[in-house]
């Protein structure tokens, strides 16, 4: 009879293997979590800070540190994380070294209303309360503010947001009505009437071209209103 030997230090080399892999696991299972890392992503700006993630983590699940990897819900754990309004997204993971580990991604405000409510406008359009941990530096929306209002404003800040210029400048904005809209500007006096949202590209492309010649002539300080509400031209009026 002959014995195929490679065949059965085949066998043996898979039986070990598989032995090592289940012992690793077990003892990999039976540890516990060394400590809590928390990273903020792209936005350093603290809305939420990570002692308020760390507490709320605790009111949750209880004392995370020590205890066995077995016991942890990651996925409950990013859920609870990304219940906060503060927060976009968030991972959570265990680290080699034995963390729990926590990715997360703040939600991004581009406006903030002042009215008989106040809170973010943020990237997606969506409403989001104020911080008591940082204040962003977007423009104020105050007038009449509607859910059909917010939406046009949306729209212009989203515009305003393309354009380095416009971005640096433009702090205020205010709603008239759902049709009419006005800008302020971080230096100049003078109000901007925007009008309603449509042509956008055209109104701010004219405006960049009358702020160019008034701001060369040395005349941007004579003018109280400046519209835009008209096709293709700036209508100005003096102080």
């Amino acid at each position: 009879m002959h014995i195929n030997y490679n065949y059965i230090k085949l066998v043996a080399l898979i039986v070990v293997i598989t032995g090592l892999y289940a012992f690793s696991n077990q003892r990999s299972a039976q540890r516990n979590v060394k400590g809590i890392a928390i990273e903020f992503i792209e936005n350093q700006n603290l809305f939420i800070t990570e002692g308020s993630v760390n507490k709320l983590l605790i009111q949750k699940f209880g004392s995370l540190e020590n205890m066995p990897k077995e016991k942890l819900a990651l996925n409950t754990m990013e859920k609870a994380i990304e219940a906060n309004k503060m927060v976009k997204s968030a991972q959570v993971y265990l680290t080699v070294s034995g963390d729990l580990a926590s990715k997360i991604v703040q939600r991004t405000p581009i406006g903030r209303i002042e009215g008989d409510s106040k809170f973010y406008l943020d990237e997606d359009g969506k409403q989001m309360p104020l911080s008591n941990s940082y204040s962003a530096r977007v423009p104020i929306i105050t007038g009449r503010v509607t859910d059909e209002g917010l939406a046009d404003v949306y729209k212009i800040l989203n515009y305003i947001n393309t354009d380095e210029f416009l971005k640096k400048n433009i702090i205020g904005l205010q709603i008239v009505n759902e049709e009419k809209y006005q800008l302020r500007f971080r230096t100049e006096e003078f109000v901007v009437n925007l009008g309603d949202v449509e042509r956008l590209k055209e109104k701010f492309s004219n405006f960049k071209a009358f702020y160019a010649k008034a701001n060369k002539d040395k005349t941007l300080q004579n003018y109280d209103v400046v519209s835009l509400e008209f096709d293709n031209q700036v209508v100005c009026t003096k102080i």
